[in-house]
């Protein structure tokens, strides 16, 4: 399966972006609108793991009925 930077819910971009924001503000990680060329990897990519296991847990807490 080919990996790309779009959203399956065009709708949830924009939510996506303020999480990303969110995410990357908790993480003190400078991340600006634009081009973000002067982060590391392991900077960006600290983003993107946490919002995934950010994810994964409201998800799991919805299973359980945990709200």
């Amino acid at each position: 399966m080919a990996r790309s930077n779009t959203t399956s819910v065009p709708e949830a971009k924009g939510a996506m972006d303020r999480f990303k924001y969110e995410v990357a503000s908790e993480l003190g990680v400078p991340l600006s609108d634009g081009y973000n060329g002067n982060l590391t990897s392991k900077q960006n990519g600290s983003v993107g793991g946490y919002m995934v296991k950010k994810m994964i847990e409201a998800q799991e807490r919805q299973m359980a009925g945990k709200q």
